[in-house]
C-alpha cells in the first residue's frame, strides 16, 4: 500500500470530520477513497478485552487498542460506559496503540468505537460492546453531598463529605473527577480539598442570581485503589434566590444591604469591641434562628466576670459556627451607628433585625470591612471559601494544577483529534 506525501496530505484534512463523527467528505476528485463508507477495520486492530458472550473484562485492567500493520493507524476511540460516562485516553504518535488513562467502572456495559485509515488513507471504522466484573472487594467509597436541597443564596458552596480518607493525588483525580456540578446558566468552578474527607465546589464568582445547580456523582463502580471502589450517592438540586449582600464597615457603624446589586437598605450597627473584634472577610449565611440564648461562657468569658453575658437574643441570624451572628440588640441602641461594644457579633435594634432576618437566607453573603479583627477563616467556622482568591482555589483540585481558566476537567475526557 502508498505511503506517498501526497497521500498523507490529501488524507489528513479529512481527519478530523471522521474523528468527530461527521459525514465523510473527500477533499479532491470523486475517486478519493476518503468519499467511499468505511470499512470494517476489525482487521486492522486488536483489543485486549474480551468481547464474547458471557466474558467480562477485568476493570482493574487498562483497555488498549492496537494497530496490528505498520501501514494501518488509529485515528480515534471513544470509549462510553452505558450511563454517559466517558474512559480518558491517550494515543501515541504514530497512531498504532491506543490506551485507557482513567479507571473503568466494575460490572459496567461499554461501548468503544475506533477510527482507522490504511496506508492508502481510506477510512475504517469498527465498534466493540464488553462488560466488566464486579469487584472482589466489598469497600465502597461513601459521598454525601450538601447542603440539604431547597433554595439558597450566590454565596452557597457545594460540599462532598467522604467516609473514607482519599490522601493520594491519583486517587483525589479519580474522584474528583467523577463529582459533578452543572449549573443552568453554565458558570466555570471547580472543587476545593478541604481535607482527606472533604471537598467544597464554589463558581469562580457568585452563582447566578435564579440559577438551578444540579449534583451528582459517577463514582459508582469506579476503583480508587486496591481495596477501595466508589458507591453511589443521592443527587442534589439547589435553586439560587437573588443576590443578597451586606457590607458592615466596623468602622463607620453602618450596614448596607444590597439586591441583585442594587442598594435596598442602610442599617446603623455595633460591632465588636476591642478583644473580641467582629472578623473581617466575607461569610456565608449558616442559618437562622428566632431565638437564641446567648451566654459568655460558650465563648470562653468567665462566669461573673465583667464581660460575662447571659442574655435572650432574637432575630438571630449565624455567620459562623463560633457564634458570630447579625442580631437584634435592643441594649445598645444608644451605641449603634457610633462606637463597637458587642463581643462580635454585628448588633441593631429589633425591627431592622427583624426586617434583615425576614429579608436574609441561607447561601446568602455577609461582607465586614474596616474592623480590627482577624480574618474569617477559611474553612471550619462556617464558609470562608469566597475569601480565597480564584487562582489559589483552583490549586485546591487535584485536577487544575493551579490553572486559572482551562476547560472543566471532566469535560476533557476523550481523544481529541489532531491533523496529520
Amino acid at each position: 500500500m502508498s505511503h506517498s506525501p501526497c497521500a498523507r496530505t490529501v488524507v489528513s484534512c479529512t481527519l478530523l470530520v471522521i474523528a468527530l463523527g461527521v459525514g465523510v467528505t473527500a477533499c479532491g476528485s470523486d475517486g478519493n477513497p476518503l468519499a467511499d463508507k468505511p470499512y470494517d477495520a476489525a482487521d486492522q486492530i486488536s483489543f485486549n478485552t474480551p468481547t464474547g458472550a458471557g466474558k467480562r473484562a477485568d476493570p482493574d485492567k487498562p483497555l488498549e487498542v492496537v494497530a496490528k500493520s505498520d501501514e494501518d493507524r488509529i485515528t480515534d476511540v471513544t470509549a462510553q460506559d452505558a450511563t454517559g460516562r466517558f474512559v480518558a485516553g491517550e494515543l501515541d504518535a504514530d497512531g498504532h496503540r491506543w490506551h485507557s488513562t482513567s479507571p473503568l467502572a466494575a460490572n459496567a456495559h461499554y461501548t468503544v468505537q475506533i477510527s482507522t485509515e490504511d496506508g492508502d488513507g481510506a477510512p475504517g471504522r469498527k465498534v466493540l460492546t464488553f462488560d466488566t466484573s464486579v469487584p472482589a472487594t466489598r469497600q465502597r467509597l461513601k459521598v454525601t453531598f450538601g447542603p440539604k436541597a431547597g433554595e439558597y443564596g450566590v454565596g452557597q458552596p457545594v460540599t462532598a463529605q467522604l467516609d473514607h480518607e482519599i490522601k493520594d493525588k491519583a486517587q483525589r483525580a479519580v474522584v474528583e473527577r467523577a463529582l459533578r456540578v452543572d449549573s443552568v446558566p453554565a458558570v466555570q468552578g471547580s472543587w476545593y480539598w478541604v481535607s482527606d474527607k472533604e471537598l467544597h465546589y464554589r463558581p469562580k464568582d457568585y452563582w447566578p442570581a435564579h440559577a438551578t445547580v444540579q449534583v451528582h456523582s459517577n463514582l459508582d463502580g469506579v476503583r480508587i485503589s486496591d481495596r477501595l471502589w466508589g458507591g453511589a450517592a443521592a443527587p442534589l438540586t439547589l435553586t439560587i434566590g437573588d443576590k443578597l449582600l451586606a457590607v458592615t464597615d466596623a468602622a463607620a457603624h453602618q450596614m448596607t444591604v444590597y439586591k441583585n446589586d442594587k442598594e435596598i437598605n442602610q442599617i446603623p450597627v455595633t460591632t465588636g469591641k476591642a478583644g473580641y473584634e467582629t472578623r473581617n472577610g466575607v461569610k456565608v449565611v449558616l442559618e437562622k434562628q428566632y431565638f437564641v440564648r446567648m451566654r459568655g461562657t460558650t465563648v470562653g468569658i468567665a462566669e461573673g466576670t465583667s464581660d460575662s453575658y447571659d442574655l435572650p437574643v432574637y432575630y438571630a441570624t449565624r455567620v459562623t459556627w463560633s457564634g458570630e451572628y447579625v442580631h437584634a440588640a435592643p441594649w445598645s441602641v444608644g451605641s449603634q451607628g457610633y462606637e463597637n461594644v458587642s463581643h462580635g457579633c454585628t448588633g441593631m435594634n429589633t425591627s431592622n433585625a427583624e426586617w434583615f432576618f425576614d429579608t436574609i437566607h441561607p447561601g446568602d453573603l455577609v461582607k465586614v470591612v474596616n474592623s480590627n479583627g482577624k480574618e474569617m477563616e477559611n474553612f471550619g467556622n462556617g464558609f470562608g471559601d469566597w475569601n480565597i482568591a480564584w487562582k489559589d482555589w483552583r490549586k485546591g483540585s487535584a485536577l487544575t494544577n493551579g490553572t486559572p481558566d482551562t476547560p472543566k476537567p471532566e469535560d476533557a475526557v476523550r481523544l481529541q483529534p489532531t491533523s496529520v
